[in-house]
C-alpha cells in the first residue's frame, strides 16, 4: 500500500467512469444521484459486457468470490482471479480485508486489465443496509484508483461499478447509489494517505446518515488539514 500522501492535482483523471446493473431499480437510483455529473456513464446491464481498465466488485473480506458479481466475475476470468485477490488480502493485510479497504490486482486478461475487489461486507450474503459500508467500500475502490495510478501512472484510465451492496447486501437502490455519488465526488477531490484516514474521514461525516431522509445526497469533505486541493 502506498504510504506517501499526493495531492488530486497531480493524479491522472480517468477518462470514463461506468456505472453499470442488470437492476433497473439502482439504475434509475443512479441517474437520479448523478444528475450533474454527466462525465459518468449510467447504462443497464451486466458489468462484464464493459470495456474498461477496471472492474470493481464488491466482496466479503476474505476475498471468496462465491456470490452475486464476485461469483461472475470469477467464472468469467478464471479461479486464479480469487487465488490473486486473496494473495494481495493475505499480504497487504493479513488475510482480512477491512470494510473501507481494497486491493488492485492484475485480472490475466486484455479486459479488463485489473479487477478491484473492495468489501461491502464481512461475511458472504450479510445484511448491510443499515451501515455505511456502501459508502466506505466505493471511496476505497475509487482510492485504490489513485494509488495504482501513482505506482504505474496511466495504468487505469476507465472503469466500471456495479450497484454496491444493492443485491447480497439489501441496501435500497437510492441509499446505494446516494453513498456511491459520496464516494465518486470525495475521489475528484482528495487522495489519502492511508484507508484507515479514509475509515475515520467517512464515517465522522456519514455517522448521522440515519437522522437524514434517503433521498439526500451527502458530500464528503475532504480533510482540509491535510492539503485537499479541487
Amino acid at each position: 500500500m502506498p504510504v506517501e500522501p499526493m495531492s488530486v492535482e497531480h493524479a491522472q483523471p480517468l477518462r470514463k467512469v461506468v456505472l453499470r446493473d442488470i437492476n433497473p431499480k439502482v439504475v434509475q437510483a443512479w441517474r437520479s444521484a448523478f444528475a450533474d455529473t454527466p462525465e459518468v456513464e449510467i447504462s443497464e446491464g451486466s458489468i462484464l459486457t464493459a470495456r474498461v481498465d477496471a472492474w470493481v466488485s464488491p466482496t466479503n473480506s476474505l476475498g471468496r468470490m462465491d456470490g452475486g458479481v464476485d461469483a461472475a466475475i470469477k467464472r468469467h476470468l478464471g479461479a486464479g482471479i480469487q487465488l490473486r485477490v486473496q494473495r494481495a488480502i493475505r499480504d497487504q493485510f493479513g488475510g482480512s480485508l477491512p470494510v473501507g479497504s481494497a486491493v488492485c490486482v492484475p485480472s490475466g486478461a486484455a479486459n479488463p486489465k485489473f479487477l478491484i475487489s473492495t468489501p461491502t461486507m464481512t461475511r458472504s450474503a450479510e445484511n448491510v443496509r443499515d451501515t455505511l459500508n456502501v459508502a466506505l467500500a466505493c471511496a476505497a475502490a475509487f482510492q485504490a484508483i489513485h494509488w495504482q495510478n501513482q505506482r504505474e501512472p496511466g495504468s487505469i484510465q476507465s472503469v466500471a461499478l456495479v450497484g454496491m451492496g444493492a443485491a447480497t447486501g439489501r441496501v435500497p437502490a437510492q441509499v446505494c447509489a446516494n453513498l456511491m455519488w459520496a464516494g465518486y465526488t470525495l475521489f475528484t477531490e482528495y487522495a489519502f494517505r492511508s484507508y484507515d484516514e479514509l475509515r475515520e474521514t467517512v464515517c465522522a461525516q456519514l455517522n448521522d446518515l440515519d437522522n437524514r431522509p434517503p433521498t439526500e445526497r451527502v458530500r464528503i469533505t475532504p480533510p482540509a488539514a491535510r492539503g485537499a486541493r479541487r
